[in-house]
């Protein structure tokens, strides 16, 4: 079997030992003669694989049964709009920075909802939290721990006293610990790191959801989405049955603070090389730069474009940047290894050499 290296920033890689996992019990889950996506979601064996993700979940991040957790569907971007409609009014606006290209998203749904202040824009609103004001009264902040796009992660998740913060966490999702004593709902779309697409995990404080409205359509509310257990139409099984064996993987390779070692790791090596380069260009502060997606750039589209194709031949897979910054981008989740990370870094000062 040849594997490429795939750095895709989603769907995205992962982890060798889930997919040969998801292959052996494909046509036979446990004994039942048929798969899991061919199980009711209602089966006992269905609920006994809802329950055991959840609580390897809540081993993971420390959670208490304070929090729920969900397993949605409409992935991170309808959770930009839930969320304006389930808070209810503060007496002043929602608070939102704006740190990248998923941020503003974020608050261009929202504004559609509700009224909406920014309390800061780019990659600064990071590090300087005082710059966004006095946020009391807030009915919550709303920030992207890790914009995919830009490559700006917030050094940790802020707190803000008695306001929640709502923190969109789906690229960095399972890579460094949550601190949910900061974070009153966080969500994660999961195939960034969890799994394939179609389910999104939502962690979300109780005493939160007793106080949102209880006046909306039952699927885009949160409070009956927690009440029906995740189940209030056929949840997306296969999906949820993927995270589930990521969650076990992650908690076997040694759980989130061995994640966050091994990230901490891989980023400092593509760093070091792009911060001692002539040819590859980044434009963020140290301070916040993200270890999970690191974009950068050769100077020309022409450039770009002979560096991916190179690198294609290096079986490095999956490098083109977003299309609306363009450029390099590698996205350094869980299942890329180390190892993949150096044949990068090889290759790219192999590049230069001869460019």
């Amino acid at each position: 079997m040849n594997r490429s290296i795939n750095f895709s920033a989603g769907p995205a890689a992962l982890p060798l030992a889930v997919l040969e996992r998801v292959q052996d019990e494909l046509l036979d889950y446990r004994g039942l003669g048929h798969s899991i996506m061919e199980t009711s979601h209602r089966s006992p064996e269905f609920m006994e694989l809802a329950d055991r993700s959840k609580r390897n979940l809540r081993a993971i991040y420390g959670l208490n049964d304070d929090f729920e957790v969900l397993f949605l569907q409409g992935g991170a971007t309808l959770q930009f709009a839930m969320i304006p409609m389930n808070f209810p009014d503060g007496g002043r606006p929602a608070g939102y920075v704006d740190t990248g290209v998923w941020a503003s998203k974020a608050i261009s749904e929202a504004r559609c909802i509700r009224e909406v202040d920014v309390l800061a824009s780019g990659a600064s609103a990071c590090s300087d939290i005082v710059s966004w004001g006095n946020c009391e009264g807030r009915p919550y902040v709303h920030i992207t721990a890790n914009e995919t796009v830009n490559g700006v992660q917030f050094p940790e998740l802020p707190s803000m006293g008695d306001t929640p913060v709502c923190a969109d966490i789906s690229s960095e999702f399972l890579t460094r610990p949550l601190d949910v004593n900061s974070a009153s709902l966080a969500y994660a779309g999961a195939q960034k790191n969890a799994g394939p697409a179609g389910v999104t995990i939502v962690i979300v404080h109780r005493e939160v959801i007793d106080a949102m409205s209880g006046e909306l359509p039952s699927m885009l509310s949160y409070r009956r989405h927690a009440r029906a257990g995740s189940m209030l139409n056929t949840p997306a099984t296969f999906s949820w049955y993927v995270a589930g064996l990521v969650f076990e993987w992650v908690l076997a390779e040694g759980g989130v603070a061995e994640m966050e070692r091994r990230t901490e790791v891989k980023s400092r090596l593509l760093y070091h090389v792009l911060d001692q380069s002539d040819l590859y260009l980044t434009t963020l502060p140290s301070e916040c730069r993200s270890r999970v997606n690191v974009p950068f750039w050769l100077g020309s589209e022409t450039m770009d474009q002979k560096f991916l194709e190179a690198a294609e031949g290096r079986g490095l897979r999956n490098l083109k940047g977003h299309q609306r910054v363009g450029g390099i981008r590698a996205s350094l989740y869980n299942a890329v290894s180390e190892s993949d990370v150096r044949q990068l870094v090889e290759f790219m000062q192999d590049f230069e050499r001869t460019a």
